[in-house]
């Protein structure tokens, strides 16, 4: 099966457990449809570049799919519909990368980057 990527935002004002419950209600639509959620992150609430329906701030949550494409356009549907979910983007990798994505790991931990001036 195809794999994907997807990152969504939803509103600010939404606790922390109600925008992790978000996580696993699309992860179970997912499932419910033939798919499998391989790994989810919950990345907090952060600022956004620009206001989103009157908003600065947003829940971010990443998850990495495997599933077939009539899956993916449901839960992606689903998203769209709901009210507490601003954003959504979908991308199909060719791979999953292992261990954390890197809005997780430390900035220590990112590697070479080339000094500021």
């Amino acid at each position: 099966m195809p794999l994907y990527e997807h990152v969504f935002i939803s509103r600010q004002d939404l606790s922390n457990t109600q925008a992790e419950g978000l996580i696993e209600h699309f992860g179970a639509i997912l499932s419910d449809n033939g798919g499998k959620l391989v790994e989810q992150e919950y990345w907090g609430v952060k600022t956004m570049a620009y206001k989103i329906n009157k908003n600065r701030k947003g829940h971010y949550a990443f998850l990495k799919t495997d599933a077939p494409a009539p899956a993916v356009q449901e839960m992606e549907r689903l998203m769209r519909l709901h009210d507490d979910v601003m954003r959504v983007l979908t991308i199909k990798v060719d791979s999953h990368e292992e261990g954390p994505s890197v809005q997780m790991q430390k900035r220590d931990d990112r590697g070479d980057r080339r000094e500021r001036r």
